[in-house]
């Protein structure tokens, strides 16, 4: 594995999306839950703002982390999965959770 450096965009833009606090428990949401309605995944990130959900949704699909279906034309019939790329990422978020477990118990 090659270290990290700063010049490295893609990794960046990876830490950038990974380091919002609501997109982590978004993707962790989906993954405990499956295919979520989005007031379903509103409740699990604990009632995360409307307008920064709906961002954080919209960011997640362009990274291709997710999967939006319109089950039927209306926006009430909207859910929310994670794609196998979303799912390729739930051990990293496990890895950070565990990691910070362990430094919250040294500090």
């Amino acid at each position: 594995m090659k270290p990290f450096s700063p010049e490295d965009n893609d990794c960046v833009d990876t830490m950038k999306l990974f380091g919002d606090y609501w997109t982590l428990r978004i993707i962790g949401a989906l993954g405990e839950h499956g295919e979520t309605r989005f007031c379903d995944v509103q409740r699990a990130v604990d009632n995360c703002n409307p307008v920064t959900l709906t961002d954080r949704l919209k960011r997640l699909e362009a990274a291709e982390l997710l999967v939006r279906t319109d089950a039927s034309g209306e926006k009430t019939c909207v859910t929310y999965a994670l794609s196998a790329r979303g799912r390729e990422a739930l051990p990293i978020i496990t890895a950070i959770h565990n990691f910070s477990t362990k430094i919250e118990t040294t500090v």
